[in-house]
């Protein structure tokens, strides 16, 4: 898959060495979040990621690719960062985190075809379940006791397989499904999942004080509801303030 490189220059007052350096911030095709259109990369959480490192005066590049060649960037390489990251516990101390682009609850899709759902998730269990490789969902489906998961390389290829009739159900955000509705997609909700917390994950030797520096400015992007105007931009309901946030602490 061909790349989409920006590489975003801010030349802002002088600052001290660590928070001087630039930031590599990676990320996948998964509108409406982030996504590539008309040669530049937009999105939820690439909107909130250029207002905060632009407040903090960071400088930064911005790349998109796979979602598991990014994760695993992010992972390894210094002073890189891959958004929107999910949450979760064996996550946590892979990487330093900046929380939170999104909270949301997840849900189990299926076709709108008419057919019925599981009733309960042991039914769930025995259907056919897909998602993408990397995706934090693959986590919490095998936590969930299912053995064998379709894994696709990204979210448009998962729904094309659920629409097909190549999975059964996918999981995925309740804004995602919400995206997907307004694009006239016929899915519906299947069952409801645990509430989830997504942000920025970033390489564990990231400096502390660059972290430090990114988490205040989202504090205050969330505060002065500049957060929730970037989702409404985006057509969908404001981020969720009672979304189980557990798993951070």
């Amino acid at each position: 898959m061909k790349t989409l490189l920006l590489t975003l220059c801010l030349s802002l007052t002088p600052l001290s060495t660590a928070l001087a350096e630039t930031l590599h911030f990676v990320t996948e095709e998964y509108p409406p979040f982030n996504y590539s259109q008309d040669g530049r990369i937009t999105g939820i959480g690439v909107e909130q990621v250029d207002a905060i490192t632009k407040a903090a005066g960071i400088d930064y590049t911005l790349e998109i690719m796979p979602w598991a060649r990014a994760f695993a960037m992010a992972k390894s390489q210094p002073m890189h960062c891959v958004f929107t990251t999910g949450y979760t516990r064996e996550r946590s101390g892979q990487f330093v985190w900046v929380n939170p682009l999104l909270k949301d609850q997840m849900v189990l899709l299926k076709r709108k075809d008419g057919s019925k759902g599981p009733a309960t998730m042991q039914e769930a269990l025995g259907m056919k379940i897909g998602s993408q490789r990397g995706d934090f969902a693959v986590e919490v489906m095998e936590d969930l006791g299912v053995k064998d998961i379709d894994l696709a390389a990204d979210i448009d290829l998962s729904v094309r397989k659920l629409l097909s009739g190549r999975i059964d159900l996918l999981p995925t955000s309740i804004k995602t499904y919400e995206n997907l509705v307004n694009q006239g997609q016929p899915v519906e909700k299947a069952m409801l999942l645990a509430g989830k917390t997504y942000g920025i994950a970033c390489q564990k030797d990231t400096p502390p004080a660059l972290i430090a520096r990114l988490q205040a400015e989202l504090d205050k992007l969330i505060l002065s509801g500049g957060q929730d105007r970037i989702f409404t931009a985006y057509g969908l309901p404001p981020n969720a303030r009672t979304a189980d946030n557990g798993d951070k602490k």
